[in-house]
């Protein structure tokens, strides 16, 4: 993924990551069927290279992001309700817009004409409902609060925690569901990974420095807060809130780490059942399974074994009463955002305005659009996709990728450092990549959810089990290769390494990322080099593990592989250098993939657009020559003003580097940068040819 979004928030399924994207004019597709809501916003125009976002009184060979950014951040400050602001953010803003529109004619319509309309209409009008919610208060939880109550002794806690992950999903106590089996990718199984914690990552209860310890306190302080908003006394919430702590504290430090999960190797541990019931006994599993439903299975692949191991520990040493204080809070806690007022704005006390800077909660509208399309995405997605998509937007975007993947191939076989065995074996796996633009082929089903008017936190519940049970019902079955992990309105998109295949939804083929109104050069550096980025994640130090079906599997020569590690330790080096805020360097372990993508996909831009416009006579436009204006397209997708507190998060959380880097870092090793600002050698974006870092 991208970033906000892999240029925006990129993202993983086991190993997954992403990408955005391109589209032409939304006008210019006319619905085709089903239902009819007309009257859309149009999405406010913004050309993909703004001559007025850059700051030419900087000297691009100095500081190449400023110079292409530094008008937009002086012209685009962090919005109150942001905790960071950015061209992604920015079109994901009008896009929700756009999705409002949608929902409130579906909501507005006495009869609706077809399921999936009433559907979204319903959700949204039940979470737009503020006086039903507050007045109902916790109310929506008191069936879960009372069976946790009624919890007598450890060994219910298998029927109770299955009961609970149905609504509540990794917030109680681990994940689960299926996946695709590392070794057979036609084939689902079963799994189980570490979860259950309610500070963003495990390293926030490790870490020793002040400011950990800090955030420790003020956590502590939020879970207090919780417990009284439940209606504990002051006593009695402080030592459930220091209970909570402890008993996270123990589950955080047998988690794996962010850069250990990074390694696929170290996420395989398929085991029988008999194998299972040997590495937590005290966890009845037999009952959880029976619980949740699950068909008959062999093999689960627990990912941390170490996490379970610690959890069969505390089964024994633990109080039942101390679980159930443990069940209470994780409940509450995680269903805060969709509860009263006090409860969804203590939530953002802390996890927006403390732990991210934010000031002001989203308007209401904002977080209603944001849940439907989370819980009902590709209903949603349905309508989306007639209004805003048609077949010439993913024929433009398919002859880029094709482009772009001529340019890998091309790229694979002049390489001096690879055996010809390995070069066949990655042309292999380049040929089986799979492009997937817009939308899925087959729309997903949400008929057997009943989504009411009246019930704001029934309705995600319910849409929650349905999803986790759909995941549930994959084990034992066919990997289905046409499913999708991201909802067409999304401004985001993804490789997935197991699936081999790239996914461009909807949502993030529009200007700026994309402009047909424009020269190939800003399309290129921009939309290409995001195109080149998804593509190279295949060939990264984690996809490059895959192989051309999607199974963990070994295809490099020894030598090979060493070069290949040799030459992206070269970017780890490199990023590793680079300071995040504060003295907080960039954990270049953590950003190693995606800083490989944005070098790999950018490169395979220039070489793509060279080729595209091979016969085409190119002048300079508004005194940029074709190549700085390639390369000012390029910074421009990554425009970001951010705040110190989310740089903070997600140096520690977030896989891919600060955007200035991820522009910077880049072009100190494109020699065409460097030739097209004349740029000498010794400035800032001029590394000496010895210290090029050079991959694919």
């Amino acid at each position: 993924m991208w970033w906000v979004v892999s240029r925006p928030t990129e993202y993983k399924i086991m190993v997954k990551q992403s990408a955005l994207f391109l589209i032409l004019i939304l006008s210019s597709f006319a619905p085709t069927q089903g239902a009819q809501i007309n009257q859309d916003p149009a999405f406010p125009y913004t050309p993909s290279l703004d001559l007025t976002a850059m700051d030419k009184s900087v000297d691009a060979c100095v500081d190449f992001y400023q110079y292409a950014c530094g008008g937009w951040q002086r012209n685009n400050p962090i919005p109150s309700d942001q905790t960071s602001w950015d061209v992604y953010r920015k079109l994901y803003e009008d896009n929700l817009k756009y999705l409002r529109s949608i929902l409130e004619q579906a909501a507005s319509l006495e009869a609706n004409p077809d399921v999936v309309t009433r559907q979204i209409g319903d959700f949204y009008t039940a979470c737009m409902d503020e006086l039903t919610v507050e007045k109902r208060g916790l109310a929506p939880l008191k069936a879960d609060l009372n069976a946790i109550s009624r919890l007598r002794s450890k060994r219910q806690l298998a029927q109770i925690v299955g009961r609970l992950q149905l609504s509540y999903g990794s917030a109680i106590l681990f994940r689960h569901g299926s996946t695709q089996d590392p070794d057979n990718s036609e084939q689902q199984i079963a799994e189980l990974d570490q979860g259950g914690l309610g500070l963003p990552d495990r390293d926030y209860y490790t870490k020793d420095d002040d400011k950990s310890k800090e955030i420790r306190t003020r956590y502590v302080q939020h879970v207090e807060r919780v417990f009284e908003l439940m209606g504990d006394d002051a006593g009695t919430a402080k030592r459930n809130a220091n209970t909570i702590m402890t008993l996270e504290t123990l589950l955080a430090k047998a988690s794996m780490t962010r850069v250990d999960r990074r390694d696929p190797y170290k996420l395989k541990h398929k085991m029988n059942v008999a194998e299972l019931l040997k590495l937590a006994p005290k966890f009845d599993w037999a009952v959880y399974y029976k619980e949740l439903h699950y068909p008959s299975f062999e093999i689960v692949n627990v990912a941390p074994p170490d996490f379970f191991r610690e959890l069969n520990l505390q089964l024994d040493r633990i109080s039942v009463a101390n679980w159930k204080t443990y069940l209470r809070y994780r409940v509450v806690d995680s269903a805060s955002p969709y509860l009263s007022s006090t409860f969804a704005e203590e939530n953002f006390n802390f996890y927006r305005k403390y732990l991210r800077g934010v000031d002001d909660m989203q308007p209401r509208w904002k977080r209603c659009v944001q849940y439907t399309d989370g819980n009902l995405g590709e209903a949603l997605g349905q309508i989306y996709v007639r209004k805003t998509f048609g077949p010439e937007a993913e024929a433009r975007t398919l002859d880029i990728v094709r482009r772009i993947e001529e340019a890998m191939r091309k790229r694979v076989r002049d390489l001096d450092w690879m055996s010809s065995e390995t070069k066949q074996q990655a042309l292999e796996k380049l040929v089986g990549i799979r492009n997937k633009i817009g939308h899925p082929e087959k729309w997903r089903d949400y008929s057997s959810v009943r989504i009411t008017r009246d019930d704001f936190r029934g309705n995600v519940a319910r849409a929650s089990e349905f999803e986790r049970r759909r995941q549930i019902n994959k084990v034992g079955k066919p990997v289905d290769r046409g499913e999708w992990q991201m909802t067409p309105p999304t401004v985001n998109a993804y490789y997935d390494p197991q699936m081999n295949d790239i996914n461009f939804p909807a949502g993030v083929l529009q200007p700026p990322l994309f402009d047909a109104k424009l020269d190939d050069a800003p399309n290129y550096g921009d939309t290409g080099g995001t195109i080149g980025h998804e593509l190279t994640h295949g060939f990264d130090d984690e996809g490059s593990q895959f192989d051309a079906k999607g199974n963990l599997k070994n295809w490099w020569t020894k030598t090979d592989r060493e070069k290949f590690e040799a030459r992206t330790q070269c970017v780890e080096d490199q990023y590793a250098k680079y300071v995040v805020v504060d003295d907080i360097h960039i954990n270049s372990k953590l950003t190693l993939g995606e800083d490989v993508a944005d070098l790999g996909g950018e490169i395979l831009a220039y070489v793509a657009w060279k080729d595209a416009t091979k016969d085409k006579l190119l002048t300079p436009i508004d005194g940029l020559t074709p190549d700085q204006r390639f390369f000012v397209g390029f910074a421009q997708w990554a425009c970001t003003n951010e705040r110190p507190e989310d740089l903070r998060v997600r140096a520690i959380t977030d896989p891919h580097s600060p955007a200035k880097y991820r522009i910077n870092g880049v072009v100190v090793n494109m020699p065409e940068f460097a030739e097209a600002f004349s740029c000498k050698p010794g400035q800032p974006m001029i590394e000496p040819a010895n210290q090029i870092c050079k991959v694919w």
